[in-house]
């Protein structure tokens, strides 16, 4: 399957209907990272609810973002201790990354265009949101690849290279 998703529909197919199915991990990939709300069952909630229901489900959440996230996301992150004191919630910046991907269980994946943001990702109404665009594929080869690029920028390792360095708040490898 390769699907074009288009604006709301990355919301509706991506974050409501795949992210919360997930059986083993979700890699969460974004430049910007804010307090972004989607539907749930008990109403509007953070996207952050999600993530502390996956990760109770013994879900591994990797979420891998370019800068600070803004301040009502910090706010709201103390608010789930399941985030803060599990071992399957993984968290790493980058500066450099400007990538926006999101990878299930290794076996589908969406890349596009949209920030882990409302007006990106999330429940915007469309009068307010940005125009989106983005590939939702399930390709075992195009997955893997992906992946394993992904994995390359968790483990940290282009920091030996990183001519950006000064620019890093919180580098993941050490420099030798």
């Amino acid at each position: 399957m390769h699907k074009l998703l288009l604006n709301r529909d990355i919301y509706t197919e991506v974050i409501l209907d795949l992210v919360p199915r997930a059986k083993r991990f979700l890699w969460i990939v974004t430049a910007d990272l804010k307090d972004m709300h989607v539907e749930t069952e008990a109403g509007f909630e953070p996207f952050l609810a999600v993530l502390t229901e996956l990760v109770e489900r013994n879900v591994a959440v990797r979420l891998i973002h370019a800068k600070e996230p803004g301040p009502r996301f910090r706010e709201h992150f103390d608010d789930y201790q399941a985030l803060i004191e599990n071992e399957l919630f993984e968290r790493v910046l980058c500066p450099r990354v400007h990538t926006k991907a999101i990878i299930i269980d290794g076996v589908i994946a969406f890349t596009g265009s949209a920030n882990l943001t409302g007006a990106g990702m999330g429940s915007k109404h469309s009068d307010k949101r940005n125009f989106e665009a983005g590939f939702l594929f399930d390709d075992a080869e195009q997955v893997g690849q992906l992946m394993d690029w992904v994995d390359t920028l968790y483990l940290g390792e282009h920091c030996q290279t990183c001519r950006r360095r000064e620019f890093c708040p919180d580098p993941i490898a050490d420099n030798v």
